[in-house]
């Protein structure tokens, strides 16, 4: 049976151009039964038929108040969790979504190439990767290291692009368990070109693969 997600795309700040060719790319990977939505009472319905709620992109606040009570109540019992890029800008007067995810953006560089570096290279999301992945994108960076409260994929190389402002210790890509569920974070995926590069497409399926429970 195929694994039902709901991607959520709904902005009240900054809007990405690239997510018409993001919820396209992961409806044309045919792993997953995709529902769409920008309707903020989708999240206020019971989610238990969706294996994992995709947050692609969204920014600003973008839940009501019976959607964040839906929304941590499914996850806390066992339904998966995926944000992408810019769901590190979004709900930033809800606490618990902080936690959810393990870290908040705070500013990003300009859109340029650089390298990410394969943290732990048995988890579905960078299997498949190079130990060093050469990369286009705005390199995020977050207000404080995730890294005591999540499983760290992948970090950036700092050294290989300009305006980095994390140093060492800069993680781009992690999972989490809150409660009885699953969480995937990137912070890859700003431009549409990267929902045509068959890397970020594997990294980004495996992802919410692992979230959804299809895989290890």
């Amino acid at each position: 049976m195929t694994t039902r997600l709901l991607i959520c795309t709904r902005t009240t700040d900054y809007r990405h151009d690239s997510i018409p060719d993001a919820v396209n790319a992961l409806r044309a990977l045919g792993e997953f039964a995709v529902e769409h939505t920008e309707n903020p009472t989708d999240l206020e319905r019971p989610l238990d038929e969706f294996g994992a709620v995709v947050f692609l992109s969204t920014s600003g606040d973008v839940l009501t108040p019976a959607g964040r009570e839906r929304l941590s109540g499914y996850v806390e019992s066992g339904g998966g969790f995926v944000g992408v890029h810019a769901a590190a800008c979004t709900e930033y007067g809800w606490p618990y979504y902080g936690e959810l995810l393990g870290a908040r953006f705070e500013r990003h560089p300009e859109y340029q190439p650089g390298k990410a570096v394969v943290e732990d290279p048995g988890h579905p999301a960078t299997r498949r990767l190079p130990a060093v992945w050469e990369f286009t994108d705005e390199w995020y960076d977050f207000r404080s290291s995730p890294r005591r409260r999540v499983r760290v994929l992948l970090r950036a190389d700092e050294t290989s692009y300009e305006g980095g402002g994390m140093g060492a210790d800069h993680p781009l890509a992690w999972c989490r368990r809150q409660g009885d569920g699953r969480v995937f974070y990137t912070a890859l995926g700003h431009a549409a070109e990267a929902y045509r590069d068959e890397a970020f497409l594997t990294h980004l399926s495996g992802g919410v693969a692992w979230a959804g429970r299809l895989c290890e």
